[in-house]
């Protein structure tokens, strides 16, 4: 539900109130559903809310992919093992898109505020083994 009250802010031609979400999703969910949803979103960050009188006009807090990557840090932030689950995401990448992680790691250097240390490691390192699984999954 979360995803289609994100859709239909998306289609918004500006700030939405719980109601016209509503009305954009058929109707067939309560007000107090849709309120509750916002504010879960509002929770997550992935909604930004103003006053309109006496409700709320809500905005999705970033564009569809920021939103895919919030979900994404969501999901590794709630992992106990950050390390085996960026090495299984990184062993299944196509060739393309590992080297465009590659290059947008590169573009972002020493600047981004990334933490010195293994955490800088090539994407997909593994430190036991001094290789990257997308080298195996590729059969290199």
């Amino acid at each position: 539900m979360e995803a289609q009250v994100l859709a239909a802010l998306h289609h918004a031609p500006g700030p939405a109130t719980a109601a016209w979400v509503q009305e954009r999703l058929g109707g067939d969910l309560a007000y107090t559903t849709v309120m509750t949803i916002l504010s879960r979103l509002h929770a997550k960050q992935a909604v930004t809310r103003e006053r309109a009188g006496r409700a709320y006009a809500w905005t999705p807090a970033a564009d569809e992919a920021g939103l895919a990557a919030l979900r994404m840090r969501r999901v590794l932030d709630g992992e106990p093992d950050r390390d085996a689950v960026l090495t299984s995401f990184v062993s299944t990448l196509s060739a393309h898109d590992e080297q465009l992680l590659r290059s947008l790691l590169a573009a972002a250097g020493p600047a981004s505020g990334r933490a010195p240390g293994p955490a800088r490691r090539s994407p997909g390192h593994h430190p036991a083994t001094g290789h990257r699984p997308s080298d195996e999954a590729r059969g290199g």
